[in-house]
């Protein structure tokens, strides 16, 4: 004969129920951050030497590391069901060196960015992603890398981007300069973009990528699947008397207006 638990253990029930419930969806948890890293791993091993090779025969030849890098990111997204939707592309004139300014908010940001971009473009990345595993190969073949706590450094770096855009190349910063750790829209913008934008006359174009940092927040390797946003705004043009502060002024209210809306 079946019986119920006498109603004063019935909170002792409810409590082996959340227990059970807790580790079952950590188990999962724990599953799927492995088949993301595998799917990482194993894909980015396969597709390396058409990342890599490309960057050996010139900065126009990395035109095919770009080919790989968005093929990489479709299929990252497919395989890990974190989905990129995105917005505003209509806002990129194909052809149009552009400085991309974008929030940053997990390493989720990325992929969606790559596929986000019309044809190929060079972020500015700090040194500390060469020391990763394979990642820092593909940051080295990519990327303009800069150790920021080096003014020479710095100054080598915004040379080299403003060569890259009069090659009409697109270039992507992050002006907060890291990955946003704060309980704020934005952290406040470094001057770098603004001044190469002043100095070669080139369009910011404003991006902001939505939802990444709940998906995987940043300093975590917490993961879960889910849909990232990445909205592209209209281009801001700048003119050859462009003064630095006000542009980033300007820039930093319109990210902050498309991530509020």
């Amino acid at each position: 004969m079946l019986q119920t638990i006498p109603e004063r253990f019935a909170p002792f029930g409810n409590f082996y129920f959340k227990y059970h419930v807790k580790y079952i969806a950590a188990f999962f948890s724990g599953l799927y951050i492995f088949w993301v890293f595998l799917v990482f791993t194993v894909f980015m091993l396969l597709f390396l030497p058409g990342i890599i090779i490309p960057a050996f025969f010139g900065q126009h030849a990395v035109a095919v590391t770009y080919f790989f890098m968005k093929a990489w990111s479709w299929v990252f997204s497919m395989l890990t069901f974190i989905r990129y939707e995105m917005v505003g592309r209509e806002n990129i004139v194909p052809g149009k060196a552009y400085i991309y300014i974008s929030n940053h908010t997990s390493f989720l940001d990325l992929p969606g960015i790559a596929m986000t971009i019309r044809g190929q473009f060079r972020p500015l990345a700090k040194k500390e992603l060469l020391k990763l595993p394979v990642f820092g190969w593909i940051t080295r073949a990519t990327c303009v890398v800069v150790d920021r706590s080096s003014n020479e450094s710095r100054k080598k770096s915004l040379e080299r981007l403003k060569e890259i855009l009069n090659m009409g190349i697109n270039i992507l910063v992050f002006p907060e300069g890291t990955q946003n750790r704060t309980k704020e829209l934005l952290q406040p913008f470094k001057d770098g973009a603004f001044r190469i934008a002043a100095d070669t006359q080139k369009p910011l174009l404003p991006m902001v990528v939505i939802g990444a940092g709940k998906l995987m927040p940043p300093g975590t390797i917490r993961l879960r699947p889910g849909k990232i946003k990445i909205v592209v705004g209209p281009e801001i043009p700048v003119s050859a008397d462009e003064d630095t502060r006000v542009l980033k002024e300007k820039t930093f209210a319109i990210l902050e207006g498309m991530l509020k809306q």
